[in-house]
């Protein structure tokens, strides 16, 4: 019995060490569908219900998905969408079960060594909200205050970090998702929620009353935000980072920025008014897969 569970064991792993072998593309191309990771109430890719996804990422991920159709010459591809939350979202890339996250997720140096991302499209400022009557006004008003953010997420890492906050305590309490974040500064159970701005924004936008929120001007970091792929898949990586700088070269990715962050968007059709950063345009001259370490971060 013991021979039998060994030989059980060393065979699933071949197989399962077999599968990662043959990468993505054969794996797409094999079965003839793609599974895109999603999100829920993201800032950059979020649903609209019933099994509805959108948003800025979402759209250069289909993008992507068209030119990788193309690439392997199928005449049809099926798209799985997966939904995924800040907490599972790294080990269902690792796993096999999504092959392209399109979500928000910060390429760091921590989570590098369990995935890949794709070349950055995005630099997200980290800040904070609050209702639109509080009196904080600045990062050390939160002195005393609650903080809520998103389980599984880097802002209050962060926010601690940042050297404006080494003489201030605050109370945190979690979200198990960007909506049941906001939510907790909705309700007041949370004086701020500190997140990723176009989350914060994404999120006041959808409120019913989108003017009792306010997003404070303070940045406290800058973060690539980056498509989430397989470790050690470097044929795939090539392909999502051909059709990324495509994508740029042509104007598209240029034009979905102006779509998601400067023009009306669902469901509300409330304009989030964020121009592209400074960070964000020299992302896309020159396009790379740097992590968040290496980035110049305010107050630090």
């Amino acid at each position: 019995m013991k021979k039998l569970l060994i030989t059980a064991v060393i065979a699933f792993a071949v197989l399962g060490s077999s599968a990662h072998a043959d990468g993505t593309l054969d794996k797409v191309k094999s079965s003839g569908s793609i599974t895109q990771g999603v999100r829920e109430s993201s800032g950059l890719a979020y649903t609209l219900g019933n099994g509805i996804y959108t948003g800025y990422h979402y759209d250069v991920c289909q993008n992507i998905i068209a030119d990788i159709k193309k690439k392997l010459g199928l005449e049809k591809l099926e798209i799985r969408y997966q939904p995924v939350t800040s907490q599972n979202r790294v080990p269902l890339v690792q796993n096999g079960t999504v092959d392209i996250e399109c979500g928000s997720t910060t390429n760091n140096t921590a989570r590098a060594k369990d995935v890949a991302f794709a070349d950055t499209v995005y630099v997200e400022e980290v800040k904070i909200a609050v209702r639109a009557d509080s009196p904080i006004n600045k990062l050390e008003d939160l002195n005393g205050k609650t903080v809520a953010t998103t389980t599984g997420t880097t802002s209050v890492q962060t926010l601690r970090k940042n050297k404006r906050a080494k003489d201030i305590t605050f109370n945190e309490v979690y979200g198990k998702d960007h909506a049941d974040s906001f939510l907790l500064l909705q309700s007041g159970r949370a004086d701020a929620f500190v997140m990723d701005a176009s989350i914060l924004a994404a999120n006041i936008a959808r409120a019913q009353d989108p003017k009792a929120f306010k997003i404070l001007p303070e940045v406290l970091s800058v973060e690539p935000i980056a498509i989430m792929i397989r470790k050690d898949d470097p044929d795939f990586k090539k392909v999502v980072d051909d059709s990324i700088a495509e994508q740029i070269k042509n104007g598209t990715i240029a034009k979905l920025y102006e779509k998601w962050f400067m023009q009306p968007i669902p469901p509300n059709n409330v304009t989030l008014n964020m121009p592209a950063s400074e960070a964000t345009k020299n992302a896309w001259a020159n396009p790379n897969d740097k992590p968040a370490e290496d980035y110049k971060q305010p107050g630090q």
